[in-house]
């Protein structure tokens, strides 16, 4: 936080380009919030914009410490929005590859790891399908905790105490 001038936001920027004085939404984790970029710097340069592939810190003006955490997402105002329940389709990792030695159930809780934060999820298995064993490929319906700034195609880590016991992408967005 910068004393009067508000809070520096770090990243990566995914696509398109950020400009100074552009209008972005803080998303995911939380109330959706409308900030004005106040400041681009990259590698300790003040720059006037920043595109795709740049690690940049943004200055937001208004915003406190509070206000950001990890894993939330700047984007353009109404372009991405918060879900928290989707459909999946999924690999478990077998035991070889570091993943479960036994098969879950419908139910299930692991942490689900977009970008750089985890939310707890429960997992429904598709009807008639009692358990999904490690090594299987498979569609799920998640139900997240909190919602987090997602579209179809978003890839994500399935964790279970801090080790990554499967891997999928989004298929369809339900909430």
């Amino acid at each position: 936080t910068i004393t009067g001038r508000g809070t520096v936001a770090t990243g990566r920027i995914e696509r398109g380009v950020v400009h100074l004085n552009d209008k972005v939404e803080r998303v995911g984790l939380g109330e959706t919030a409308e900030y004005v970029v106040t400041g681009v710097e990259m590698f300790r340069k003040l720059l006037d914009d920043a595109q795709a592939g740049d690690n940049v810190g943004l200055l937001l003006r208004g915003a406190e410490k509070k206000d950001v955490s990890r894993g939330q997402v700047l984007a353009a105002p109404k372009s991405v929005t918060p879900h928290a329940e989707f459909k999946a389709e999924i690999y478990v990792l077998t035991k070889d590859e570091g993943g479960r030695h036994t098969p879950f159930m419908n139910g299930y809780r692991p942490q689900f790891y977009f970008r750089t934060t985890d939310v707890t999820g429960t997992i429904q298995l598709p009807e008639g399908v009692e358990m999904v064993t490690p090594g299987d490929t498979v569609t799920i319906h998640v139900n997240l905790i909190a919602p987090v700034a997602m579209e179809k195609q978003l890839r994500f880590a399935i964790r279970e105490g801090g080790r990554t016991v499967g891997a999928g992408s989004v298929t369809e967005i339900i909430k």
